[in-house]
């Protein structure tokens, strides 16, 4: 199977106007601090005797996030089930080898995160789509035999909408009548725009069966390949020996470094700071869909992340993004990105790359090739 699955691109060069998904604004990472802190972990007393670590980590920064968890999110977990991995991938695949046997039946969102659905038929494992509507994934429609489903409930991906707290407590007692696992990615979820918060389904979750992944990717850098994962106790052994035989721990100086980025405080003020300048990106593009490309585009609400979309009026818009992508304004499909699209299709405006005062022009520029078409 492996000639069939695509190998994503370089980003390459931004271009003019660069709505691209998938990636925050590199020029806000504060490198300066980074560099302290990661160059600390390279002294002859950090490195100590550069034995391995346990599987799961850097126990420090595991403690840390369980406690960041606890405050921004209302997740109790104890430090030994967090687990660090490579990013959210990483989480997924080890998730596969431990509760998927191949020919087994996965449940992801449609449309979706195709990565997920990649991974697991790597592995062997049936992957069916889920339809979303605007309350998020349709429990309903989930298939009886499904051992696992995959969701994204604070910012669906690709559609932006969040998993409503009805769907959350179906959802949750959909897993317990089927003896199912739930894969929660709570992606975006530290870039919310208003005061009203959900509930994780892993605060919810009184039987065990939410497993609940992150990453900084999107905080600080995707290519820190830095990301964690919180499992139920009774899942602790199998999933560090499954880490064990995958690549024994992630980078620890990175792990270290990391652990001190949250303990002096450096991660909450990025992220006050950060949140500032994409809710600006997020209130422009909203306002540019209000206006002339609402005889176009439909915009799905959203108040979190880093990407909002937009349904498209009528006929498809692949000719359009096109002639768009000459104008210098690249804007993605949902089959562009997502593991299925629906009908009718749709686009999404990713902002972490484009500052908020090019906004309005390749904004402009994308209405003038719609009403071309």
């Amino acid at each position: 199977m492996w000639p069939s699955i695509p190998v994503p691109p370089d980003f390459g060069d931004a271009p003019e106007f660069d709505f691209r998904v998938g990636a925050p604004d590199t020029r806000l990472f504060p490198y300066a601090a980074w560099r302290r802190l990661l160059g600390n972990q390279f002294r002859p007393t950090a490195v100590g005797t550069g034995m391995p670590v346990e599987p799961a980590g850097h126990f420090r920064l595991r403690t840390l996030i369980a406690r960041h968890l606890g405050t921004a999110r209302s997740i109790r977990a104890n430090p030994r089930d967090v687990l660090m991995t490579c990013g959210v991938q990483q989480a997924l695949d080890l998730v596969g080898r431990v509760l998927l046997e191949p020919g087994a039946t996965a449940a992801i969102e449609n449309p979706g995160y195709e990565p997920a659905k990649l991974v697991w038929e790597a592995q062997g494992v049936r992957v069916t789509g889920v339809p979303v509507d605007e309350e998020g994934l349709i429990v309903d429609a989930l298939p009886a035999n499904a051992r696992l489903v995959y969701v994204t409930p604070s910012h669906q991906y690709p559609t932006g909408v969040a998993l409503s707290l009805r769907r959350r407590v179906e959802l949750l007692a959909w897993a317990r009548r089927h003896d199912a696992a739930i894969v929660e990615d709570d992606y975006d979820s530290e870039f919310r725009y208003t005061r009203q918060q959900l509930e994780p389904l892993h605060s919810l979750d009184r039987s065990g069966r939410v497993l609940y992944v992150g990453s900084f990717s999107k905080v600080l850098l995707p290519t820190l390949r830095l990301g964690f994962l919180i499992h139920p106790p009774s899942l602790r052994h199998a999933l560090h020996a499954a880490k064990f035989v995958t690549d024994w721990h992630t980078n620890l100086p990175l792990q270290a470094a990391m652990a001190d980025f949250l303990e002096q405080g450096m991660f909450t003020r990025h992220l006050r700071r950060v949140r500032r300048v994409y809710r600006q990106r997020h209130e422009r593009i909203a306002a540019a869909l209000a206006g002339p490309l609402s005889a176009y585009l439909r915009v799905v609400p959203s108040a979190a992340g880093l990407h909002l979309s937009a349904m498209v009026r009528g006929a498809t818009a692949a000719d359009a993004l096109v002639r768009a992508r000459t104008a210098g304004v690249v804007v993605a499909s949902f089959p562009e990105i997502a593991a299925a699209a629906p009908d009718p299709p749709g686009v999404i405006f990713g902002y972490g790359m484009i500052d908020a005062h090019r906004i309005d022009e390749g904004m402009a520029r994308l209405h003038h090739c719609l009403a071309a078409g």
